[in-house]
C-alpha cells in the first residue's frame, strides 16, 4: 500500500502552492505584471502605504486579475469539498456537486435573466435556480417512497435532464445574435466575469457551508460502511445525510451562481487525493479544497492565456484535463482491487 502522506505535512506544503499559484497567476496576461507589482498593489489595497503602480497596472491587479483568480480558487475548493460529500453520503465514487439537478437547475435561471437583459441579477437567478432543482429532486424522491440515497440520485437526474431540455428549448427558440456566445460561454462555465462581487459571494459561501462542512470528517467516515454501521457508531444517519447534502447544495449553488457549470472538478480530485491522503475525511476535505483550489487556478489561467486574444470557458479545460486524469484514476483503482 501507498505510504500516506499526513495532513499535518500535506496542509503547509499545499497552502504555500495555493498562496504562489494565485501570486503567479495574477503576473500571467497580456500585461507584463511583475511579483513586487502584485504585492504592491495587494498591500496599497489593504492600507498599507500608496500603490507606487501607474492607475492602470494597479487597476489590472486589482480590479481584474486578482479578484479573478480569488474567485477561482474559491469556486475550485467549494466543489472539490460538495463532491467528497456527495460521494461520501451517497456511497457513489462517480458522484459529483451537480449530482441533485443543481448545475442545470442554475443555468436555466441564468439563461433566464440573461434572455431578459438583467445580466446583474445573474448570481441570483441562478442561485435560486439551483435551490428550486434541489427542492424539486427531494419533492420527486419523496414521492417514491422513503428518501434514500439511490432515490435521490436518480431524482436528481431527472431534474437535471428536464432543466436541461427546458434550457436548451429556451435556447432554441430565443436567443439571437451576439447573446448566444454569452450564453453559451456561462453554459461551458466561466469565470471572465468575476470581480469583487464574485469573491464575496463565493467567500461567504466556503465560511457558511465549506467550513462546517470540513469539520464534519469523522461523520462521513461513519458512513463509509452503510446506514447502519453509522446508526451503531451514534450518528443520527437522515439528519446528518440532509444536512450534509443542504450545505453541499447551497456551497454549489452559490460556486454555480458565479461561474457557470464547470464539470470533473468535484469529480475527480477527492478521487486524486485519496490516493496521496487516505480515504479518511478529516484529512481528505481539505486537502481537497486546497487540490481543488490549485487546480482552478490554473485551469482558468490556462483559458484566458492559451489562445490569446481569444478565451476559452474554463469548463473546456477542465474536461480536457479531467477526463484522462479520471481514466487514469480508474485505471489504478483497478490495478489496486
Amino acid at each position: 500500500m501507498a505510504r500516506r502522506l499526513p495532513l499535518a505535512v500535506a496542509a503547509p506544503v499545499l497552502g504555500a502552492a495555493l498562496v504562489a499559484s494565485i501570486v503567479v497567476a495574477v503576473t500571467i496576461g497580456p500585461a507584463d505584471i511583475r511579483f513586487d507589482e502584485v504585492w504592491a498593489s495587494i498591500a496599497s489595497h489593504l492600507g498599507f502605504g500608496v500603490s507606487p503602480l501607474p492607475l492602470l497596472r494597479d487597476g489590472i491587479v486589482w480590479e481584474l486579475r486578482l479578484p479573478r483568480v480569488l474567485t477561482a480558487a474559491a469556486v475550485g475548493a467549494g466543489l472539490a469539498i460538495a463532491g467528497a460529500v456527495m460521494q461520501a453520503i451517497t456511497r457513489n465514487p462517480l458522484a459529483d456537486p451537480y449530482l441533485l439537478g443543481l448545475s442545470s437547475g442554475a443555468s436555466l435561471g441564468a439563461v433566464a435573466v440573461l434572455l431578459l437583459g438583467a445580466a446583474v441579477l445573474l448570481p441570483l437567478a441562478a442561485f435560486l435556480g439551483a435551490m428550486v432543482a434541489l427542492g424539486l429532486t427531494l419533492l420527486l424522491a419523496s414521492s417514491l417512497g422513503a428518501i434514500t440515497p439511490s432515490r435521490t440520485v436518480l431524482a436528481g437526474l431527472a431534474v437535471s435532464a428536464l432543466a436541461s431540455a427546458i434550457t436548451s428549448l429556451v435556447i432554441f427558440w430565443t436567443v439571437t445574435g451576439d447573446s448566444y456566445r454569452e450564453i453559451l460561454g456561462w453554459l461551458l462555465g466561466s469565470l471572465a466575469g468575476a470581480r469583487w462581487p464574485a469573491v464575496t459571494i463565493v467567500v461567504i459561501a466556503i465560511v457558511i457551508a465549506g467550513i462546517p462542512i470540513m469539520l464534519t470528517g469523522r461523520l462521513l467516515d461513519a458512513f463509509a460502511f452503510g446506514d447502519v454501521s453509522a446508526a451503531s457508531l451514534g450518528v443520527n444517519v437522515s439528519a446528518t445525510r440532509w444536512a450534509l447534502l443542504a450545505a453541499s447544495a447551497l456551497l454549489t449553488g452559490a460556486m454555480v451562481s458565479v461561474s457557470g457549470s464547470i464539470g470533473f472538478v468535484g469529480l475527480i480530485l477527492p478521487h486524486a487525493v485519496r490516493l496521496i491522503a487516505g480515504p479518511a475525511h478529516r484529512a481528505l476535505l481539505p486537502l481537497a479544497a486546497l487540490v481543488g483550489a490549485i487546480f482552478l487556478v490554473w485551469a482558468d489561467t490556462v483559458a484566458r492565456t492559451a489562445f490569446e486574444p481569444r478565451e476559452l470557458p474554463v469548463g473546456i479545460v477542465t474536461a480536457i484535463i479531467g477526463a484522462p486524469i479520471f481514466a487514469l484514476l480508474l485505471s489504478r483503482r483497478r490495478r489496486l482491487t
